[in-house]
């Protein structure tokens, strides 16, 4: 099964601009039908805290361009919105539509970024999030969440095959982004996809490397530091072979 990352350079607070962008790649890219296909972190706006802004709660523009491109190029797609939690704040989560345009899935991010005065503007999530996809049990986070194992390692618990890891992780950190989702698949023996946005926002610098990563921790596509888009074929056969032959796992406690 095909596995697409899309690196994006994100437009501020444009969704119309990032839709059309997304397109682009995706029609550059052609990908096979029932292919995942992976957007980073509030892809259509960039990681804003201005939720009023860029909220998709109501008018659903992101939501519904999701759905309909996921149907248009037959694959299941997933990307990153913001819903309202029901106050001031919003929601940043992971959406996951099919090839028939229906919504499969949807993750909260757990563990918003202190630092980054997050907390203050969005809701943090309180469970772990599971779909299928070509036969793989997939988990998808969000960016910061990437820093925290024991949210992997419940992921890993339920069954995760494949983690999901979309992203705005600026360019001061960005050995830590590569270094933690290769950690992240040996110590859960699991595909890991993380997809960061590229290019620049009105505070950070973003150099993308986003990185496909097999069980083993051997990176099977790493993207630079320009928009692109990565691709890998994931063997689940050969990952329960993997895990059959050295089996870690069992020995959680």
């Amino acid at each position: 099964m095909r596995v697409i990352g899309c690196q994006l350079d994100i437009v501020w607070e444009n969704k119309a601009a990032n839709h059309r962008r997304v397109r682009e790649l995706l029609d550059g890219a052609a990908p096979e039908r029932g292919s995942l296909v992976v957007l980073p972190e509030m892809f259509a706006t960039g990681f804003s805290m201005n939720v009023r802004g860029v909220t998709d709660a109501a008018s659903r523009e992101t939501q519904d361009f999701l759905a309909r491109a996921a149907a248009d190029y037959g694959v299941y797609l997933l990307g990153g919105v913001v819903t309202s939690a029901g106050d001031e704040r919003g929601l940043n989560q992971a959406v996951v539509y099919t090839p028939e345009g229906r919504e499969q899935a949807r993750y909260t991010k757990m563990r918003p970024f202190t630092l980054g005065g997050e907390p203050r503007h969005y809701a943090a999530g309180g469970e772990t999030c599971f779909f299928s996809w070509g036969g793989f049990r997939v988990a998808p986070f969000i960016c910061y969440d990437l820093r925290f194992p024991e949210l992997f390692r419940e992921a890993a618990r339920g069954g995760a095959q494949l983690i999901v890891v979309i992203a705005s992780w600026p360019s001061p950190r960005i050995h830590h982004w590569v270094r933690l989702l290769e950690a992240r698949a040996i110590e859960n023996q699991a595909y890991v996809v993380g997809v960061n946005r590229c290019g620049r926002d009105p505070e950070h610098v973003y150099t993308g490397d986003s990185l496909i990563v097999s069980p083993r921790g051997d990176v099977l596509a790493h993207a630079g530091s320009e928009e692109c888009v990565i691709e890998a074929d994931l063997d689940l056969a050969a990952l329960l072979e993997y895990r059959r032959d050295f089996p870690v796992l069992e020995d959680l406690r």
